[in-house]
């Protein structure tokens, strides 16, 4: 059995090209359907283009950490391009697997 994926393999896929591992990952992390999660990849992956933006993403494992569910919807928002239900859903998702 495969470990279970982390946002770490999610960032490793981004920068090595693989949207479409990338996708699959999301799929598991954020509970996303396949064509959200292509969607969330490659809004990710064009944002990654620009430096500023990686601190920002980086900052979501803090938000997962705490417990300021719209803190975490905000950066899914901002780095996914997630909708407001599909964060919702997504915080969920991270709550459940991340405690």
């Amino acid at each position: 059995m495969a470990a279970a994926p982390t946002f770490r393999d999610f960032a490793s896929q981004i920068f090595a090209g693989d949207l479409a591992g990338a996708s699959s990952t999301l799929e598991v992390l954020l509970a996303l359907s396949p064509a959200e999660a292509r969607v969330a990849a490659a809004v990710f992956r064009d944002k990654a283009a620009d430096p500023a933006f990686l601190p920002r993403a980086m900052s979501l494992r803090t938000a997962v950490e705490g417990s300021d569910d719209a803190a975490v919807a905000a950066l899914l928002t901002d780095c996914f391009g997630l909708d407001d239900a599909g964060a919702r859903a997504a915080v969920l998702a991270l709550r459940a697997r991340y405690g």
